[in-house]
C-alpha cells in the first residue's frame, strides 16, 4: 500500500502544498505563482516559492502533447512561464525594498505571538550580517535561502542601498533563482523516477530549503554553547 499519498496532507498544509496550488488555480496557475511569488519575495517569507518554481518546470514537461498553450510548444511555454516568474521576483523584491525604506524599523519592532515570530528582529540582524559579509552579492545568494530572500530586501531599503545597486543585483538573483529552478523542474520532470513520486520530491524540496535554517539555529546554539563555557 502507498502510504505517501496520505502522509504529504499532513507534511505539507494545502498552502504549503505546491502541486495542489497549482491545481486549485486551474488555468489561472502561472498567474496565481507569479502573485505568489510577489507576496513571498516582498513581505511574507512562509510561502513555497522554491517548490512552486520547481514544480512549474515539471508541469509544463509533464504536460501531455496533445495539450497546448495558445499554440505554443513546451520550450515556448517554459520560456514564457520563467520570464513572467522573474518579473514576479524582481517586482517582489521592489515592494519589499520600498516597504523597508518606509516601514521597516516598525515592522521588526520587537513583539510577540505569530507575528512577532515571522517578523523577529534576530532574523533582521542575521540577514544584515550577510548583507555586511558578502555586500550586494548577498542579494543574489539570498535567492535561496528562505526567510533570507524576504528580509534582505526589506533590509536592504531599511539600510539605504542606492536604488541602482539594488535593482542591479536583485534582478541578477531573480534570473538565477527563477529560471533556474524552474528550468531544473522542467528536465527533472522528463525523469520517470522523479515523474512518479512527485509528492516525495516536493516534500524533499521543503525540507532543502529549510535546511539552511537549521544550520543557522545549530550554529548559533553551539556559538551559545562555547559563549557559555568560556564564561564558567
Amino acid at each position: 500500500m502507498n502510504l505517501l499519498p496520505l502522509l504529504v496532507p499532513m507534511l505539507l498544509p494545502d498552502w504549503l502544498d505546491p502541486a495542489y496550488l497549482i491545481q486549485a488555480m486551474g488555468n489561472w496557475a502561472l498567474w496565481g505563482v507569479a502573485l505568489i511569488l510577489v507576496i513571498e519575495c516582498c513581505i511574507f517569507p512562509l510561502l513555497p516559492g522554491d517548490s512552486l518554481l520547481f514544480t512549474v518546470g515539471m508541469f509544463v514537461a509533464m504536460t501531455p502533447p496533445s495539450i497546448t498553450f495558445a499554440g505554443l510548444d513546451k520550450p515556448m511555454v517554459l520560456a514564457v512561464a520563467c520570464l513572467i516568474l522573474t518579473v514576479a521576483a524582481v517586482l517582489g523584491n521592489v515592494i519589499g525594498y520600498w516597504v523597508g525604506a518606509a516601514i521597516g524599523p516598525a515592522l521588526f519592532k520587537p513583539r510577540t505571538g505569530f507575528w512577532g515570530k515571522v517578523f523577529d528582529p534576530v532574523r533582521v540582524e542575521q540577514t544584515h550580517a550577510l548583507l555586511e559579509k558578502y555586500g550586494p552579492r548577498a542579494l543574489v545568494l539570498a535567492r535561496f535561502v528562505p526567510f533570507a530572500r524576504t528580509f534582505i530586501t526589506l533590509i536592504a531599503g531599511i539600510g539605504g542601498m542606492t536604488f541602482r545597486t539594488f535593482i542591479t543585483w536583485t534582478g541578477i538573483g531573480a534570473v538565477v533563482w527563477a529560471v533556474g529552478l524552474t528550468v531544473l523542474g522542467y528536465f527533472l520532470g522528463t525523469i520517470p523516477v522523479i515523474n512518479n513520486n512527485l509528492e516525495l520530491v516536493l516534500i524533499l524540496i521543503v525540507l532543502i530549503s529549510i535546511l539552511p535554517m537549521v544550520f543557522e539555529y545549530l550554529n548559533e546554539r553551539r556559538k551559545l554553547k562555547a559563549a557559555a563555557a568560556v564564561k564558567a
